[in-house]
């Protein structure tokens, strides 16, 4: 019989697991949604603001100022950002709780003045300095740390976005292109769906577009998005380039951090008055909302691409994923168009092939397809995004995400992101 009280041993030992992940995760998940709701109402205020205020965008070299003395203030102005987080997932590196202070402070900044960046920079780097934070109070081990920090990065995401399904598979396929850390599953979907639950009680407003298209899938339309696709996953190599390109440049030329990321204020201030439109400042969610009921310029991707790499190569604190959505829109509306699909269908692919192409996260990518668009196109995101993420390559909006396996062959590579040289 002693097999049998073996087997109820391990019974008892995985439901004690079980048990012991929920709690602390559903901890979790309420202790980041309450901050991250804090985060979303200011943010949203900040962008009431500058939007009602025009000339905000003046002081875009004022606002840069306060934040390089934030985080010199905080002896903190060599930090990594969203990548120190992701590569915390897989090594030894500190995330320090003031972390999260400083990029909550630094993101309203700079949205704020009219920065072009988005919230889940902040998000990652919130719910990762408080999932670390609160792994130290609870005394885990080092393993247990990863796991709670990867269900704080879940619990961040998911309160700003409202895609609790997406948030936890993003903190476990963000840092390892290939596998996925399925130990944090549990803790990782709890702490998401905890996170949107407070966000929601508490008033958070979270996107859920609306996509205007009658095709039904057939081979025709299925090639079309292919076709799209592929172009949108040149396109986030190029973007990808550009923010890496646009780091060394201002590195190289303002070694100062107050000198560069004034550099960059007025660079933008002068690009806004010659353009003649904000539109390009801040989050930039009403173009994403416009290309998806079908309209948008043809050039406003490009513009997009220009003044986030300036806004993030010059210091500015914030994401690139939205801005990545904004591109991802605006292109697919446009070039969706001229192929031959609606206009509106074009935006949703765009932005999900986009996204998949500069994170390389797929299943993230068709999750976020869901909760975003529903179900009624679902086949033509599994298509973006399965397409998007072989022709992308080993190219990434972060440093630190490794590429463990390979993506055109069954082989393990085990190397970091590309970089343009």
């Amino acid at each position: 019989m002693g097999w049998i009280k073996a087997y109820v041993t391990k019974i008892y030992r995985n439901m004690g697991q079980y048990l012991r992940w929920l709690f602390f995760s559903g901890l979790t998940g309420a202790a980041v949604g309450l901050f991250a709701s804090l985060f979303s109402w200011c943010l949203n205020h900040a962008t009431a603001f500058r939007t009602q205020h025009h000339y905000m965008f003046l002081t875009l070299p004022l606002g840069g100022l306060l934040i390089v003395f934030l985080y010199k203030a905080f002896h903190y102005e060599n930090n990594g950002g969203t990548d120190s987080v992701i590569e915390s997932i897989h090594s030894e590196i500190i995330i320090p709780f003031r972390m999260a202070f400083l990029i909550f402070c630094s993101t309203i900044i700079t949205i704020f003045c009219g920065g072009s960046v988005g919230r889940e920079g902040a998000a990652l780097q919130i719910g990762g300095s408080m999932g670390k934070k609160l792994g130290d109070i609870f005394h885990f081990n080092e393993t247990d740390k990863k796991i709670i920090l990867m269900s704080g990065m879940a619990a961040a995401f998911s309160a700003l976005f409202g895609t609790p399904m997406a948030a936890a598979f993003f903190a476990m396929e963000v840092s390892s292109v290939g596998i996925m850390y399925y130990a944090a599953l549990v803790p990782s979907i709890c702490a998401a769906l905890v996170a949107n639950d407070v966000a929601k009680y508490i008033g958070v407003q979270t996107e859920n577009f609306h996509v205007m298209n009658d095709l039904e899938l057939s081979l025709v339309p299925g090639l079309k998005v292919v076709l799209l696709a592929a172009c949108c996953a040149m396109l986030s190599i190029l973007f990808c380039m550009m923010l890496q390109m646009g780091e060394v440049f201002f590195k190289k030329y303002f070694s100062n951090l107050y000198i560069r990321i004034c550099a960059g204020g007025i660079l933008l201030i002068l690009l806004t008055l010659l353009i003649g439109s904000q539109d390009y400042l801040g989050t930039g969610m009403p173009i994403i909302e416009q290309a998806l009921a079908g309209n948008a310029l043809p050039w406003a991707f490009l513009f997009k691409m220009i003044f986030t790499v300036i806004t993030i190569s010059a210091g500015y604190k914030g994401g690139e994923i939205v801005p990545s959505l904004f591109i991802g829109a605006t292109f697919g509306c446009t070039v969706g168009a001229l192929l031959g699909l609606p206009a509106s269908l074009g935006a949703a692919v765009g932005m999900i092939a986009v996204f998949c192409g500069v994170t390389n996260c797929p299943i993230t990518s068709v999750l976020i397809s869901f909760e975003l668009f529903g179900f009624d196109d679902a086949y033509y995101f599994l298509i973006a995004a399965a397409t998007s993420y072989m022709l992308s390559g080993y190219y990434s909006l972060y440093h630190s995400q490794t590429i463990v396996y390979s993506k055109f062959e069954n082989k393990y590579v085990n190397q970091h992101t590309s970089r343009p040289f």
